[in-house]
């Protein structure tokens, strides 16, 4: 999908209108030069659509944030990094809207039109007595606007920004569309620990902007796994303010297709981003099935084998072991024929007919494969033509050792 288009360099203020600001306030040291708040707003309103974590477990500025955008069209974002503020109670939920209150006097909006978002450890209270007094401030910065600095007030336990920026003509105006995200650690679907913010200039409809992120994030951050684990914070929110001055967007519309598929495409570089920059993982793999009875047989098996730690471990051991791989689809739950069952390895065939395959294909040809920081695992069902694609990581020993630590919460 990607491919179809150039994915540029930037973020959050390449589309017309829109402004980034970033600060460090000590949230979660207090002697931490770290930056950790950041604020995207546009200087005309917006109309607003995000995807929401699918945990039962919800974190306070996921629930304000979706009460906020059914009642009103939202305008900008105020985010933290460094603290959840996930389970923490009605004193959570109320440190929230202090947060979208602050924000929205500080641009003279009202408050429902700011979008909150937070990500960090989870059940220590927001120490909110530091965030207040700072926000002003970001906005005293408008006519410096770095989207540099605010991707990385966002990161936690990333290890480089992630941004990035397509354009599109439609209508015979150029639409920008800037995006920033964060997420490296407890990555599943539906969908990962994860925020991404994305800002357009397009003029469309909340209709169909709202269908076209729910599109874009199935194909893209609903993907990816990394280690099974799904958050309470995860945060996907698109605003549009229209400065393009295109002829509006409307479901099947002109110019409905091309900004869905460039909205996609640039949500699927962010998605393989993280994926890449796992907590200390060391591989990016795709795992294509294809050939399944149904397109959940198909996801079936695609996330079976993409969450499995055995076969996650071996490709970190670089070990093309497709036995591990063929276990995994055997338990997924998916209809399956073992003696029809094919693998791949980039292309080269390790299994065919659920037997190793050794028709001019070595264990040295199979093992470069794995050697290689990126690559593609192929599984062939044979049973119909319904196909799945996602994108994991390999199981490192340092990431083990990396989250024995991180994020244990002080006791005492």
């Amino acid at each position: 999908m990607d491919s179809s288009f150039v994915i540029k360099t930037g973020g959050v203020c390449a589309a017309t209108g829109f402004h980034a600001s970033a600060l460090s306030c000590g949230i979660k040291d207090p002697s931490s030069p770290k930056l950790d708040l950041a604020m995207i707003w546009s200087d005309s309103p917006a109309i607003g659509a995000a995807v929401f974590t699918q945990n039962r477990v919800k974190a306070a500025p996921v629930q304000l944030s979706s009460d906020y955008l059914r009642a009103d069209d939202p305008q900008a974002i105020i985010v933290n990094s460094g603290n959840a503020n996930a389970c923490t109670g009605p004193v959570g939920m109320e440190h929230a809207r202090q947060m979208a209150d602050a924000t929205a006097k500080s641009l003279g909006i009202r408050r429902r039109q700011v979008m909150v978002a937070s990500t960090g450890i989870i059940g220590l209270p927001l120490p909110i007595e530091r965030i207040l007094p700072r926000i002003k401030e970001l906005v005293e910065m408008n006519g410096k606007s770095d989207c540099r600095r605010a991707t990385e007030a966002i990161m936690t336990s990333d290890t480089v920004p992630k941004s990035a920026m397509v354009e599109v003509e439609i209508g015979g105006k150029k639409v920008s569309i800037g995006a920033m995200a964060k997420g490296a650690g407890m990555i599943n679907p539906n969908m990962a620990t994860m925020l991404c913010f994305i800002t357009t200039d397009a003029c469309i409809s909340k209709t169909e902007l709202q269908r076209a992120t729910r599109e874009a994030v199935d194909l893209s951050f609903n993907r990816i796994t990394i280690d099974g684990d799904m958050s309470t914070n995860d945060t996907v929110v698109v605003l549009a303010n229209g400065r393009a001055e295109n002829r509006r967007i409307t479901a099947r519309g002109p110019g409905s297709r091309l900004f869905r598929d460039a909205l996609t495409a640039l949500m699927v570089k962010l998605a393989k981003k993280m994926v890449a920059d796992g907590e200390r993982v060391t591989k990016l793999v795709e795992v294509q099935v294809n050939g399944a009875a149904s397109q959940r047989d198909a996801e079936m098996v695609a996330r079976a084998v993409a969450n499995s730690s055995l076969v996650k471990c071996s490709w970190n051991g670089e070990d093309p072991n497709w036995g591990r791989i063929i276990h995994a689809v055997g338990y997924s739950g998916a209809k399956i024929k073992p003696e029809l069952v094919d693998i791949y390895f980039d292309g080269l065939c390790a299994a065919k007919h659920g037997i190793a395959h050794h028709n001019g294909i070595s264990f040295k040809d199979l093992q470069k494969v794995v050697t290689k920081k990126k690559f593609r695992i192929g599984i062939e069902l044979n049973q119909g033509r319904a196909e799945y694609h996602i994108y994991t990581s390999d199981l490192s020993p340092e990431y083990v050792d990396f989250n024995r630590r991180e994020y244990a919460v002080p006791q005492g």
